[in-house]
C-alpha cells in the first residue's frame, strides 16, 4: 500500500525539520519547510523543495502560528503535516484545524492528545487503566493554602510540575514547607509562560529516581507494541543531557512488565502514532519490576528516538507516516528485538561552569567527527547563528556498539574530537560525564551531575600547554599572512646577537600570563612560560571575529584574550558595581528597590531567556543605587538591571 500523501510540510525548525526531511525524501514525498525571520537561511530551509515565510523570530509570532502554518500548506499543496516535537506537536485544537481543512496530522488523535496533555488527567486515566502512578496531588483546587498543605501531607521532597508542562518547564523541587511558596511562584509563572497555564500538581519525590521511558507504536488497525525502554536519567534543570537504549541494569521481565504497561497506557486513550511512556524508578536498591510508576506520555516523537532506531534497525518517521497514511505497523511485537547499546547526547550551546546558561553567537567554528556508528542530527552549520528565540541544540551525537561500554567509549571520543568555537558548549562536560566511573558501571539517576558536579564541571584554567598553542598559532598565523620581504618590518623580536625573543600577554582566568616565544637561528623556535618550556598541545586553533584565539581540545574550547592595557583599564572595576543580563530576554521580576541593603546570594531579579527563567543574584553584601529595568523589560546581552553604591572610604 502506498503513501495517501505526496507532498510533507513539516511544522517545525533545526534539526528534527532536517532528520524528517531525510526520511520522507527517501520515500519520494516532496517537502515544504515553513520559516521564522531568524531562520530564513537555515539548514531546514535550504533543504526542502519548498520554503514559506510564516512570520517573525519568535515563535509565538511564527512556528506557534496554527493559521501561519495552515496557509502555508494550502498554499504550497502539501496534503499532510508533520509538527516535529515542541510547537504544535501536542496541540490538540492544531490536529483538529488540520482535519477540518482536509490535512493528514501525522500524528495522534486530538482525544489522545487532549488525554495525556495535562497531566492530572493522564495519571487519573492511568488509575482507571490499571498503570501505578506516582502518589500525589492532581485537584482542581490550585490555592497556594491547598497546594502547600497537599505536599505537607505527601511528605517533603516533593516535585512542583506544571499540568501541561514538559521539557522541565514549570518544575521545582522543594525540600522544605519553608520554600515551597517561592518555588510555587516559580513554578506557575514559568508554567504560564510557557503553555499559557499556571495550573500544577504536587508529587512525591523519589530519592533515587531512574527517568525511564517507553517508546510505543499503534495504528489504526487495533495494532500496538513497544519498541523497548530508553534511560534518560542524566539530566540537567530537569531537562534530558544523555539517553541511551537499553536502560542499565534493565531485567526482560521488569522490560517485559514495563513495556506491556506502556501499551495498556496507549490502548486506554485509543492512540495512534509513536508516543513516549515515561515512568520513574526507585534506583535506591537496582531496578525491580514492583518499583516504577507512570508519570506521563508525550504524544508526539521524542528528541531521544535515534536510539530506539539504532537498537531496532528501524525508521520511526518512516513508521510515523505510514501509520498516518492508514497502514498496518510493520511489525509485530513477537518480531522485535533490541539489539546492542546506543547512547545519544545532547550537544547544546550553553555554559555548564555558568549554571547551564545557554550562549549565543555565530558559529564560527562547527566540525563533527566522521566515524563508523557515529550519528549526527544537527539543524546548524558552520557560520549559523545560535540565537535567543529557539532552543540552544547545536546537534544530537548517537553512538552504537555491540556493548554499553562500548557504545560511550565511542560517543565520548566523538564529543572530544568535535569543534566548536564562537559560543560556548557542554562538549567537555559530556565527555567527561560519559568516561566517569559511576557512568560506565551504570550507577545513574537523576541526580547523577549534581552529585558529581565537581569532576564534571572542573574549575576553568587554560593548561600551560593551552596558552603555547594559542601563542604557537598567532606565530604561525602572523608568519603566514606575512606580505612584506622587508625585514626591518618582520615582527619576530630580530636582534644582532642571542635569540630574538618575543612576549604575547594573554588574559586567562581575569589573570594577566605572559607568554614568551624563543627565536633560534635556521627558523627553530620555542615557547616559555614562566622561564620553563613548554610544548603546545596538538589542537586546533583559530582566530575568533573578536580578534581572540579559539583552542578546541578534547571538547572543549578555550578562548584566549589578548591583553589590551587600554581596554583593561577602562573596564576596571566596573563589574564590581552592577548586575548585567548574562543573555538576551525578559525581565519578570524585580526583587528590589533603590535604597534597599542586599546580602551576598540574594534573589535581585528573574529573567526569562531560551524558555527558562533565570534569577540573578547579588554577588556580595550592597546597597543598591538604582534599578535599571522594569518587569516586561526586554534587555540585551550586558545589559544593566541594578547598580550597586560605590563603597565611601572613611577619612584619614
Amino acid at each position: 500500500m502506498g503513501l495517501t500523501f505526496s507532498t510533507l510540510l513539516i511544522a517545525n525548525r533545526g534539526e528534527i525539520a532536517c532528520r524528517i526531511m531525510r526520511t520522507a525524501r527517501r520515500m519520494g514525498l516532496r517537502t515544504v519547510a515553513v520559516y521564522s525571520d531568524a531562520d530564513a537561511h537555515a539548514a531546514h530551509v535550504e533543504m526542502a523543495d519548498e520554503a514559506i515565510h510564516i512570520g517573525p523570530a519568535t515563535a509565538r509570532e511564527s512556528y506557534l502560528r496554527t493559521d501561519a502554518i495552515l496557509a502555508a500548506a494550502k498554499a504550497s499543496g502539501a496534503e499532510a503535516i508533520h509538527p516535529g516535537y515542541g510547537f504544535l506537536s501536542e496541540n490538540a485544537a492544531f490536529a483538529e484545524d488540520c482535519a477540518k481543512a482536509d490535512i493528514v496530522f501525522v500524528g495522534p488523535p486530538p482525544g489522545a492528545i487532549r488525554a495525556m496533555g495535562l497531566k492530572d488527567r493522564a495519571k487519573a486515566l492511568m488509575e482507571k487503566a490499571g498503570v501505578a502512578v506516582v502518589p500525589g496531588y492532581m485537584g482542581d483546587d490550585q490555592s497556594a493554602e491547598r497546594l502547600a498543605a497537599e505536599a505537607k501531607a505527601i511528605g517533603f521532597p516533593v516535585i512542583i510540575k506544571a499540568v501541561a508542562g514538559g521539557g522541565g518547564k514549570g518544575m521545582r523541587r522543594v525540600d522544605t514547607a519553608k520554600d515551597f511558596g517561592s518555588a510555587l511562584e516559580g513554578a506557575k509563572r514559568e508554567a504560564k509562560s510557557a503553555f499559557g497555564d499556571d495550573r500544577v500538581l504536587i508529587e512525591k519525590y523519589i530519592t533515587r529516581p531512574r527517568h525511564i521511558e517507553v517508546q510505543v507504536f499503534a495504528d489504526t488497525h487495533g495494532n500496538a507494541v513497544y519498541l523497548f525502554e530508553r534511560d534518560c536519567s542524566l539530566q540537567r534543570r530537569h531537562q534530558k543531557v544523555i539517553e541511551e537504549a537499553t536502560a542499565p541494569g534493565m531485567t526482560d521481565v521488569m522490560r517485559k512488565k514495563m513495556g506491556e504497561a506502556a501499551v495498556k497506557a496507549a490502548k486506554a486513550v485509543g492512540y495512534t502514532g509513536a508516543g513516549t511512556v515515561e515512568f520513574i524508578a526507585d534506583a535506591s536498591e537496582g531496578l525491580k519490576a514492583d518499583r516504577f510508576w507512570f508519570m506521563e506520555m508525550n504524544t508526539r516523537l521524542q528528541v531521544e528516538h535515534p536510539v530506539t532506531e539504532a537498537i531496532t534497525g528501524l525508521d520511526l518517521v518512516e513508521w510515523q507516516l505510514r501509520v498516518a497514511s492508514g497502514e498496518a505497523l510493520p511489525k509485530a511485537q513477537k518480531d522485535l528485538r533490541p539489539h546492542g547499546h546506543a547512547i545519544e547526547a545532547r550537544l547544546y550551546a550553553e555554559d555548564p561552569r555558568n549554571g547551564f546558561l545557554p550562549s549565543i553567537g555565530k558559529l564560527e567554528r562547527l566540525q563533527f567527527p566522521q566515524a563508523n556508528d557515529i550519528r549526527v542530527d544537527s539543524g546548524v552549520r558552520e557560520g549559523d547563528d545560535v540565537t535567543m528565540f529557539y532552543d540552544p541544540m547545536i546537534a544530537k551525537v548517537i553512538a552504537w556498539d555491540e556493548t554499553r561500554e562500548g557504545a560511550a567509549s565511542k560517543l565520548a571520543s566523538a564529543l572530544a574530537a568535535c569543534e566548536i568555537a564562537g559560543v560556548r558548549s557542554n562538549a567537555g562536560f559530556l565527555v567527561r560525564a560519559l568516561r566517569h566511573a559511576d557512568f560506565i558501571k551504570g550507577d545513574i539517576d537523576t541526580g547523577f551531575i549534581e552529585r558529581h558536579r565537581d569532576a564534571l564541571i572542573p574549575l576553568a584554567s587554560a593548561r600551560p600547554q593551552i596558552l603555547a598553542r594559542a601563542a604557537q598559532f598567532l606565530f604561525e598565523d602572523r608568519s603566514k599572512n606575512s606580505q612584506t620581504p622587508d625585514p626591518w618590518s618582520a615582527q619576530d623580536g630580530f636582534r644582532l646577537s642571542g635569540e630574538a625573543r618575543e612576549i604575547v600577554e594573554f588574559v586567562a582566568e581575569g589573570k594577566r600570563v605572559p607568554v614568551e616565544i624563543l627565536h633560534h637561528r635556521g627558523g627553530a623556535w620555542n615557547v616559555r612560560i614562566g622561564g620553563k618550556d613548554v610544548s603546545p598541545v596538538h589542537a586546533s586553533a583559530l582566530r575568533l571575529a573578536s580578534g581572540d584565539i579559539a583552542v578546541m581540545e578534547g571538547g572543549e574550547t578555550w578562548t584566549l584574550v589578548l591583553h589590551d592595557p587600554f581596554a583593561a583599564a577602562e573596564a576596571a572595576g566596573i563589574a564590581a558595581d552592577r548586575i548585567v543580563s548574562p543573555m538576551p530576554g525578559r525581565v519578570v521580576q524585580i526583587l528590589v528597590r533603590p535604597g534597599e541593603t542586599v546580602k551576598r546570594g540574594q534573589p535581585l531579579a528573574v529573567l526569562e531567556a531560551m524558555k527558562m527563567e533565570h534569577t540573578l543574584s547579588a554577588p556580595a553584601d550592597a546597597l543598591v543605587s538604582t534599578v535599571d529595568a522594569a518587569a516586561g523589560d526586554q534587555v540585551g546581552e550586558g545589559a544593566v538591571v541594578v547598580r550597586f553604591a560605590k563603597e565611601k572610604k572613611s577619612a584619614a
